[in-house]
C-alpha cells in the first residue's frame, strides 16, 4: 500500500509540476479578497463586540480556509478527467489497491493546499498582519487548511465518481463555497451574527477550522479549542476519504 501510494503520488506531483500556472491562477481570487476585504472593511473592528484589533489579522485565517475549500472542491474534475482518458480504468484493473489511488489524490491535494496557504499567510504578514503566538499559529493554520481541504477533496472525488459529469461538480462547488464561507466566522465575528447563523456555524466544518486556527494564532494558544475543533475536523476528513474510497468499488462494478 505505501509503495503504491508513493508511486501514484509521484505521478500526480510530476503532472502538477508541469503546470505551475494552475496554482498561481487559483491563488488570484484569495489574494484579491485578502487585500480588497482587508482594506474595504478594516474599520469593522470598531464595532462593539467584534473582539479583534486588526481586521487583517482576523481576515487571514478566513482567506486561507476559503481558499482550501475553493481549491479542493474541484478535485472531482481531475477524477472525471482520469475516467475520460481511461487512466482510472487501467488502475482499477491493475494490482493497485483502491486505497492507494485515493491516498495519492489526498496527498497531492494537501501538498497543493499547504503551498497556497503558506503563500497567503506570508502575503498577509507582508501586508501587516500579526501572528502573536509566533510561528506555531501560522503552521497550525496551514495544517488545518490541509485537513479541511481533505474533507472537500474526498467529497468532490466521491461526487465526481458517482455522477461523472463536469457540470455537476461545478454546480456543487458553486452551491457550497459561498454559503459555507459566509455561514462561518471567516469575515464576521460570531457575536455579531444573527442567532440562526450562529447555530449553522456551530455545525459548519469550515467554522471548525476557523475556530481551531484562531485558537492556535492567539498570543496564548487555546488548546481546548484547537484540539476539540481540530479533532472533529480530522474525523470528518477521515470519513470523507473512506466514502470516496468506497465509490471506487461502485464505479468498478459498473465498468
Amino acid at each position: 500500500m505505501i509503495r503504491q501510494t508513493w508511486w501514484l503520488t509521484h505521478r500526480q506531483l510530476k503532472a502538477l509540476a508541469r503546470q505551475p500556472g494552475v496554482l498561481v491562477i487559483t491563488l488570484m481570487q484569495p489574494v484579491v479578497w485578502l487585500f480588497l476585504f482587508g482594506n474595504l472593511f478594516r474599520r469593522i473592528v470598531d464595532l462593539p463586540g467584534f473582539g479583534a484589533g486588526s481586521y487583517l489579522d482576523y481576515l487571514v485565517p478566513g482567506i486561507v480556509v476559503m481558499n482550501a475549500v475553493s481549491a479542493n472542491m474541484w478535485a472531482g474534475m481531475t477524477t472525471i478527467d482520469e475516467i475520460e482518458r481511461g487512466t482510472l480504468d487501467r488502475f482499477l484493473t491493475a494490482p493497485v489497491r483502491r486505497g492507494a489511488i485515493m491516498n495519492a489524490n489526498v496527498i497531492v491535494a494537501a501538498a497543493s493546499t499547504a503551498l497556497q496557504s503558506t503563500i497567503i499567510v506570508l502575503l498577509g504578514w507582508a501586508a501587516g498582519a500579526h501572528y502573536p503566538g509566533g510561528v506555531f499559529g501560522p503552521v497550525a493554520l496551514v495544517v488545518l487548511s490541509m485537513v479541511l481541504g481533505t474533507v472537500f477533496t474526498g467529497l468532490s472525488n466521491a461526487f465526481g465518481m458517482a455522477v461523472r459529469q463536469r457540470e455537476s461538480v461545478i454546480g456543487l462547488s458553486i452551491f457550497l463555497l459561498l454559503p459555507l464561507t459566509f455561514l462561518s466566522t471567516a469575515f464576521m465575528a460570531e457575536s455579531l451574527m444573527p442567532g440562526w447563523m450562529q447555530g449553522v456555524a456551530a455545525a459548519n466544518p469550515v467554522n471548525w477550522s476557523l475556530e481551531a486556527a484562531r485558537g492556535a494564532l492567539a498570543a496564548s494558544v487555546d488548546w481546548p479549542m484547537l484540539l476539540g475543533r481540530g479533532g472533529w475536523l480530522l474525523a470528518l476528513a477521515a470519513a470523507m476519504v473512506w466514502l470516496s474510497t468506497l465509490t471506487f468499488g461502485g464505479y468498478q462494478r459498473k465498468v
